[in-house]
C-alpha cells in the first residue's frame, strides 16, 4: 500500500491541464505559504479526484461517488461536472453549510448523514456497493494519495528547494502525498488539532487507531482514523507529528488574513498554526514550507 515518487510524478503528468499549479508566497525570509485554497474547489483535493476519476479506462454510467467533511466532496463534484458524470456526496451532519451549499451549486446530490465523516463514509460505502459508481475515497486509495503529493513536487520546484514541509493532517492522504513526492529531499512535519490527533495517536500505537473527533476543524480533518496508506508512508519516513490547540488554529487563521489577506479555512490554517504557536520552531536559516490547504469557509468569520 506504499505510493512512490514515481506514482505521484505519473500523477502530475495525469492531472496536468485539470487541475492547477497554485501559487507560492514568500511572507518572510526563509518562510513560503503553498496558497491550495486557490485550487479548483478551493482545496487540493481535485488533485487527488482527477488522478483517480482519470486513471480507470472508462468511468461507469452512475459516475462516482464519496464521503466527505466538505472539501473533498467539493472537489468530487467538481471533477465529475468537468467530467461530464453524476456525482454523489455523502457529508455529516457537521459540514459546514458554505460547503454543502457549495457541492449542491456543483450538481452534486448531497446526502447528509451522520454525526461524523465515519458514518457518512459507512453510508457513501453502502450505497456504491448498490450503484455500482466509482468511489473516490478521502485520502485512504494509492491514486488519490498519489494525486495529492503534486502539491509536493509543485513546492520543491516553485521553491528551488526547502528543508521543511509543514502539512495539516487529517485522513493523512495530503501528508502520505507530499511525503513520497519530496522522497527524503525534505523534512515532513504533520500538524494536527488535538482535538483530532489521528496520525499522533497512529505513530505511537503502530497502528491506526480510532480517536474521538471534535473542535474547530472537524468539518475538514474529521477522520476518526488516519488511513492505512498514510500510516505505512509516515512511519516509515520518520514523518514527525505535532499537535496544536484550537485557540492557536483560531489565531493563525486571523493573522494570515490580517497580515497576510488569506482567507482559510481552520484546517487551511492548521499547519501555519504550529508556527506561529511554536508546536514547531525553524533552526536558524531553515526554509519552511507551509501548506494552506483549504479556503472554503464564510468570509464573514475571517476577523
Amino acid at each position: 500500500m506504499r505510493v512512490s515518487v514515481e506514482d505521484v510524478r505519473e500523477a502530475a503528468e495525469r492531472i496536468a491541464g485539470y487541475a492547477r499549479r497554485t501559487p507560492v508566497l514568500e511572507v518572510s525570509p526563509g518562510l513560503v505559504l503553498k496558497l491550495e485554497g486557490t485550487q479548483h474547489s478551493g482545496s487540493f483535493k481535485v488533485r487527488g479526484g482527477f488522478n483517480r476519476a482519470l486513471a480507470v479506462a472508462e468511468l461507469p454510467e452512475a459516475g462516482v461517488i464519496a464521503a466527505s467533511g466538505g472539501n473533498h466532496g467539493l472537489a468530487v463534484a467538481y471533477v465529475a461536472r468537468v467530467l461530464g458524470v453524476r456525482a454523489e456526496i455523502f457529508v455529516p451532519e457537521v459540514s459546514s453549510p458554505v460547503k454543502v451549499a457549495g457541492l449542491r451549486a456543483l450538481g452534486a446530490h448531497v446526502t447528509q448523514t451522520g454525526a461524523i465523516y465515519a458514518e457518512a463514509y459507512e453510508a457513501s460505502a453502502k450505497r456504491a456497493a448498490e450503484s455500482g459508481a466509482l468511489e473516490i475515497h478521502a485520502y485512504d486509495q494509492a491514486e488519490v494519495v498519489a494525486g495529492q503529493g503534486t502539491v509536493g513536487l509543485e513546492v520543491l520546484e516553485q521553491t528551488g528547494g526547502v528543508d521543511t514541509v509543514l502539512v495539516a493532517v487529517g485522513g493523512g492522504g495530503l501528508v502520505a502525498g507530499i511525503t513520497a513526492a519530496v522522497d527524503g529531499r525534505a523534512h515532513v512535519v504533520a500538524v494536527e488539532p488535538e482535538l483530532i490527533p489521528t496520525l499522533n495517536r497512529a505513530l505511537e500505537a503502530g497502528g491506526p487507531v480510532r480517536v474521538e473527533v471534535g473542535g474547530v476543524g472537524a468539518d475538514a480533518l474529521g477522520a476518526s482514523r488516519v488511513g492505512a496508506i498514510a500510516y505505512e508512508v509516515t512511519a516509515a519516513a520518520g514523518v514527525q507529528s505535532v499537535l496544536v490547540s484550537d485557540e492557536a488554529i483560531v489565531e493563525a487563521r486571523r493573522e494570515m488574513w490580517r497580515s497576510y489577506r488569506i482567507a482559510a479555512e481552520h484546517a487551511g490554517a492548521t499547519a501555519f498554526a504550529a508556527l506561529r504557536s511554536g508546536a514547531y520552531t525553524p533552526a536558524p536559516g531553515e526554509r519552511v514550507a507551509v501548506v494552506v490547504c483549504g479556503a472554503n469557509t464564510d468570509p464573514v468569520t475571517l476577523v
